[in-house]
């Protein structure tokens, strides 16, 4: 093992702390990872929202292993290989129905660019190319390009980084403690706020100019943010009434994590474009999509002449042999076990036990659905984050994995998850908390 951490720059780590003491994981398997000193530690995580089948699941490994030996790599531009119509049919059978094409990349970054692109480009082909305004929403999360964090409103991610896109604006985000502090499930309070798509943002640049709005269904890395009864139908409606696309960035929410198999599902609402990817593949092999509706895909096929090229899009790693054959292993994997299912069996055990940290030192909120839950201490005054970090690393030295942002704890275990591990999860966490000044 390397001794000499300086070459890797880490990603989103403060890394002059973390190689002083650094978490090292390495090998997992089922419910646990084994860091470098040997010890098991719970991941209560599911790895980075992905891992929802659990670690090491064979018939994935198989598969990717099977395809390393078979063909590792093929063109994805003007070429093709079967797996990739393979998992693009697989992907589109389990998808909210009524998306109905697939396009491959690589991760939730790109999906999102991709859906913005393709969200221009439609209104374009369509001969309305007024629509350029792109609205997200305050604490949103899309990824890390430009397009992504300008859509995007976590602060952090924008402020080393001002030159975004021009034409975009933003919702305010349903979080209100105030009137929803410790809700089971949805909040009651806050659909109202979908009025202001029509009120204010249109108001204010023209409903013509629109070309997307663009949401997660739940704000997952800004700290779990769920939306009020009836928020998103209400984005819907707005959509629908004035020729704007509607976006679902289901990076997270999609492939079980909500006790369904995806948010729009749940919600009863489907949008226009959806982008996944983490669950696509188990975290296996980097792989994300777009879903669209037929109108979308059929707009672009109608664009140009056959041998044009009609959306000049794409990555040499879109539709890769191994993250092909990763995904379809994995959906095959959620089918005969019945994972999405399970999630929403076990979300009424898990809700319990997240709520059982009411009361703990510190504890101003607990935002809970299917098997996610954010849980907001009060920050220290003029150290704000430092109590999460604080408690996140002592979760860590008593052998259990969750996620920081900020002061909110986020936990979202692979859907593998049972009743002991629920228990000990939420115990450690507890007990982190009450050790936490």
């Amino acid at each position: 093992m390397s001794s000499n951490r300086d070459a890797y720059w880490m990603p989103f780590t403060a890394n002059r702390q973390f190689k002083q003491n650094p978490r090292l994981l390495v090998s997992a398997d089922g419910m646990y990872y084994t860091d470098a000193d040997g010890r098991q530690v719970l991941d209560g995580a599911a790895g980075l929202w992905c891992v929802n089948a659990g670690h090491n699941r064979q018939p994935i490994v198989e598969a990717i292993q099977r395809q390393a030996a078979t063909l590792d790599y093929a063109p994805p531009f003007q070429m093709g290989h079967p797996l990739a119509f393979e998992a693009a049919e697989q992907l589109v059978t389990m998808a909210p129905e009524g998306l109905t094409q697939a396009f491959f990349v690589n991760s939730g970054s790109e999906a999102v660019e991709t859906a913005l692109k393709m969200a221009l480009a439609y209104h374009r082909v369509r001969g309305d190319a007024a629509r350029v305004n792109l609205i997200g929403r305050e604490r949103g999360y899309h990824g890390v390009n430009f397009g992504g964090i300008s859509v995007g409103g976590m602060a952090g991610n924008r402020k080393h980084f001002p030159v975004g896109l021009p034409t975009v604006d933003h919702l305010r985000h349903p979080l209100n403690i105030e009137k929803n502090a410790f809700s089971h499930g949805l909040p009651e309070h806050g659909a109202e706020l979908a009025d202001e798509l029509e009120s204010r943002i249109l108001a204010l640049h023209d409903p013509s100019t629109i070309a997307a709005v663009i949401v997660e269904p739940m704000q997952g890395s800004t700290g779990v943010i769920l939306p009020p009864k009836g928020y998103l139908q209400r984005l819907r409606q707005i959509c629908d009434q004035y020729g704007i696309l509607l976006i679902f960035d289901e990076v997270i929410t999609g492939f079980g994590r909500l006790g369904a198999d995806w948010a729009s599902n749940k919600f009863g609402v489907l949008p226009d474009l959806l982008t996944c990817a983490k669950g696509l593949t188990n975290g296996c092999v980097p792989m994300g999509a777009v879903l669209v509706k037929p109108g979308i895909y059929q707009a672009f096929m109608e664009s140009a002449p056959e041998h044009v090229i009609e959306f000049p899009h794409g990555y040499t790693y879109s539709a890769h042999p191994l993250a092909c054959a990763a995904a379809i292993a994995t959906m095959q994997l959620y089918r005969d076990e019945g994972l999405f299912q399970r999630a929403a069996e076990m979300a009424p055990l898990f809700e319990g036990a997240v709520h059982s940290l009411r009361g703990k030192p510190h504890v101003r909120d607990i935002r809970n659905l299917g098997l996610v839950a954010g849980i907001e201490l009060t920050p220290r005054a003029g150290e704000p984050g430092k109590r999460g970090m604080e408690v996140f690393l002592k979760c860590w030295e008593q052998g259990v994995m969750v996620r920081v942002t900020g002061d909110t704890l986020a936990v979202s275990p692979p859907l593998i998850i049972d009743a002991q591990q629920i228990d000990r999860l939420f115990a450690v966490i507890g007990s982190a908390i009450e050790q936490t000044h």
